[in-house]
């Protein structure tokens, strides 16, 4: 009466989630091939092969490495995405943010230097199969070359700057 059904496929890796509760606070490296999502407090590196989430409540004071990210919460270290990095609109990170795609939502605040592109693994990969003419600095027009703007309209000019020090002399 009752046939068994031929069982699925179980050999496929199963994504376990982890939870890190509002209200704890956890001080260490936590490495996951798992998703993660944090609502409490961390202190220490995070770094996983899935996606992290943050929720608004969430504090971490550490570096985090992912494949995803979904920050909602306050980061005060470096965020290394390999693929999509989200800043809910109650995200404040301050730190370096490196990220393939990136999305911010109205209201996130963030402090850093922001680099798009591979993940720095890939980067220093990058360089090291480089050639030497690879490697050379490219003209970058968004740099500013303080000596260029403060130096040659002065070129063949007078000019009143102060270049040492003076005395004046008050007349009577």
């Amino acid at each position: 009466m009752f046939q068994n059904k031929p069982n699925k496929d179980t050999s496929a890796p199963v994504t376990i989630g982890n939870i890190i509760g509002q209200g704890t606070h956890l001080e260490g490296t936590i490495v996951t091939t798992g998703n993660l999502r944090i609502e409490g407090n961390v202190t220490g590196g995070i770094q996983t092969k899935a996606k992290v989430v943050l929720s608004n409540t969430a504090h971490v004071r550490g570096n985090i490495v992912a494949q995803n990210a979904e920050i909602g919460g306050t980061v005060h270290g470096t965020i290394e995405t390999a693929e999509l990095l989200v800043f809910k609109s109650t995200a404040v990170v301050e730190g370096d943010i490196i990220a393939t795609k990136l999305v911010f939502e109205e209201g996130a605040y963030f402090d850093g230097k922001c680099k798009m592109g591979g993940t720095r693994e890939e980067q220093k990969a990058d360089k090291l199969h480089a050639t030497p003419s690879d490697l050379k600095e490219a003209k970058n027009p968004l740099t500013i070359n303080t000596k260029q703007i403060f130096q040659e309209p002065y070129k063949g000019q007078k000019h009143s700057m102060h270049t040492g020090p003076s005395i004046h002399k008050e007349k009577k």
